[in-house]
């Protein structure tokens, strides 16, 4: 069911905005935690670019829930369960997601227990996560636009 047309335009540009900040996070994805940890501006900066991948991924999430059924003002939980629950990506990524949006929510509301050590745990261990999102929902992007090019 498709209510409107997605702006895949729009999805695509969210897109390269996660692989932009990705590449800003890769370098402290090889820092051993000693080097990490020892410059204080690194928990911040990395902080500050998983906090703005996560907006981007829900925020394409919540556009094209929106756009292709309906959807109004989602919780990015709900919006990580209904992307797996629509196809729109995989069970495994849609379980993923779920996470990555609870550890956004304290991010956000928390902020003051979230600990540099944390951080670097999820620089190292997690970016592929976000690869993953990437591809998929490219693969969504492109499998839309087939479906909808004139004939």
């Amino acid at each position: 069911m498709v209510i409107s047309s997605l702006n895949t335009a729009r999805l695509l540009e969210l897109l390269r905005f996660i692989e932009a900040c990705l590449q800003e996070l890769k370098p402290f994805s090889t820092m051993t935690e000693e080097e990490f940890l020892s410059d204080r501006k690194n928990p911040p900066f990395v902080e500050s670019y998983l906090r703005r991948s996560l907006e981007a991924v829900f925020d394409i999430g919540r556009h094209i829930l929106a756009k292709t059924y309906g959807f109004k003002e989602i919780e990015y939980k709900i919006i990580a369960k209904e992307l797996g629950e629509k196809r729109i990506i995989t069970k495994e990524l849609s379980d993923t997601l779920y996470v990555m949006a609870g550890y956004r929510n304290r991010m956000v509301h928390f902020y003051r227990v979230i600990t540099p050590e944390e951080l670097f745990h999820i620089v190292v261990n997690n970016l592929k996560d976000f690869d993953s999102f990437i591809k998929e929902i490219a693969a969504f992007i492109k499998a839309y636009e087939e479906k909808i090019k004139p004939m």
